[in-house]
């Protein structure tokens, strides 16, 4: 008997004009979590396709407990134990979890020929209760978190006996806390013997979790390592082929005057007496807490969801955004979250969605001047270094730090003042991520004020000069980013500081305060 419950050997995979796997070698035990590494375009996912069926290598074996396997299609893989979670997940929202988890394999009774929902049901609940669930069987799937969606693609799996299970990203839609939840998930799935492939851009999750690691670079093995004997600049450097000594790119924007002052800014059940400034060419943090209210407030800035109260000015104009057109007419750019949802128009080519904040100014005599909209995203697409074959190609074919490039280039087809980015590194990889640093730091050495909601505690004390912090929905603390620390942003995050909070003026020197204690 092996003692690898998977082995892939000289795996190839070739499409027209791209080698996407080329010589991969891969090994899992039994009971191991395996983490798979690589930035966007190292085969990951065509590795993901070719151990669940959707792909057949052009060449190479796959062994399953020793024995060759050919696996022709998913059910091939489903028959062999396997099973796949993805970063987004799949599932009938208007059904009950049981009926997720059981879809396509129902229990039929012999006699009647309908459905058995009793046992079902207990199945379920059983499935359920193994991941510490907090939640009914009966539940409707669309009413959960995308956390407790999770769970039920992972009790799917676990219902069709699956042994090996593939963990595509399943963290980058978490908050800190469900990401928790989900560590431990995984390591009970551990404990009963589950075999777990984590892939993920993140390396906190590796560390978390994996004993292994692999690495994967332009469709290649680079090499598997156990944690215990490679470092974190080891890896980084595996994963994109250079050194990265300068994770945070140094500063040297020239910080002016104010571009951005928010007063008493507050919505009912949002947010409540938020104010805070922006001046040009600096990087200033908004974070707290998951829930905190740091996407409303820029949803509000912006003008996707009006204030009920309070003032924005910009370069010390009163404005009064009712609608995201008029917050893009008064100089504001806003990168959401979900990019996905969002920020793009995914069936649409490069250049359509770099020219959609701006329509007016390529179209003549009620047509679109085609010409000009291609030129000016292939000049942006050039100066921010976005990968691609022509400004032809579908938005939908891109990695995700590209994707996120591509929403940058739209908001600088007009003449912007403040941009807002909200989780701009959110689901990219670790050299995607130094791109995008550097794009800011060059838009802040431009003059644009950058106002940044980040959930990481690094990324904000790397890339700020200043941190807004906020909890339950008010400004509990404004520091100076070169002088505090992760301990002290936590703190404010979880204890609302007693009283007005002091704020730094361009006059002032730079805010050392810390949070006061609660009154007892």
């Amino acid at each position: 008997m092996s003692e690898y419950v998977l082995e892939l050997d000289h795996i190839s995979k070739s499409f027209p004009g791209v080698k996407a796997l080329d010589d991969v070698h891969f090994e899992l035990e039994k009971g191991q979590i395996h983490a798979l590494m690589g930035e966007n375009g190292a085969g990951k996912s065509t590795f993901i396709k070719i151990i669940t069926g959707v792909y057949q290598p052009d060449s190479g074996e796959i062994r399953v407990d020793g024995k060759p396997v050919v696996i022709r299609s998913p059910l091939d893989s489903q028959k062999l134990g396997i099973a796949a979670i993805y970063q987004h997940v799949t599932c009938f929202p208007d059904l009950s979890v049981t009926e997720n988890i059981f879809i396509g394999h129902e229990n039929v009774s012999k006699f009647t020929r309908k459905i058995d929902w009793k046992t079902l049901h207990n199945k379920a609940s059983e499935l359920l209760e193994k991941l510490d669930a907090d939640f009914s069987p009966q539940t409707v799937m669309g009413s959960l978190s995308v956390a407790q969606q999770q769970i039920v693609e992972i009790a799917k799996a676990l219902s069709t006996n699956a042994r090996i299970l593939i963990m595509d990203e399943p963290t980058a839609p978490l908050s800190k806390r469900e990401t928790e939840d989900l560590y431990r998930t995984v390591e009970t799935l551990q404990k009963h013997g589950v075999s777990v492939i984590f892939i993920s851009h993140r390396l906190e999750d590796m560390y978390r979790l994996a004993s292994s690691v692999t690495v994967l670079r332009d469709g290649r093995y680079i090499g598997t390592w156990g944690l215990n004997e490679v470092s974190q600049d080891d890896i980084v450097k595996a994963m994109v082929g250079r050194e990265i000594t300068q994770f945070f790119p140094p500063r040297h924007a020239k910080i002016d005057g104010e571009v951005l002052r928010v007063e008493k800014l507050s919505r009912t059940g949002y947010f409540k007496d938020v104010s805070f400034t922006v001046n040009k060419g600096e990087i200033v943090g908004l974070t707290g807490l998951i829930g905190a209210g740091r996407t409303e407030v820029c949803e509000a800035i912006y003008g996707v969801n009006p204030p009920d109260s309070g003032t924005i000015y910009v370069e010390g104009k009163k404005v009064w955004n009712r609608h995201a057109s008029h917050g893009i007419k008064e100089g504001i750019g806003y990168l959401p979250e979900d990019r996905l949802k969002q920020g793009l128009v995914l069936d649409w080519q490069i250049y359509r969605n770099v020219s959609l904040a701006s329509l007016e100014q390529f179209g003549k005599r009620g047509f679109m001047d085609e010409k000009q909209e291609r030129q000016v995203a292939k000049n942006l697409g050039e100066k921010l270094e976005i990968k691609a074959t022509s400004v032809h190609d579908k938005v939908s074919t891109l990695s995700g730090g590209n994707q996120q490039k591509v929403i940058v280039a739209k908001l600088l087809t007009r003449d912007m003042k403040v941009i807002i980015l909200d989780e701009p590194t959110k689901g990219v990889d670790v050299g995607a991520k130094t791109a995008i640093y550097e794009i800011m730091n060059h838009l802040a050495e431009e003059g644009y004020g950058i106002l940044m909601v980040s959930s990481e505690m690094p990324e904000v004390l790397g890339m700020c000069d200043r941190v807004v912090v906020m909890r339950e929905g008010r400004v509990s603390a404004i520091l100076d980013a070169k002088n505090t620390t992760q301990e002290e942003i936590l703190q404010a995050s979880m204890v609302l500081y007693q009283g007005k909070p002091e704020t730094t003026d361009k006059q002032e020197k730079k805010n050392e305060q810390k949070v006061k204690e609660p009154q007892s």
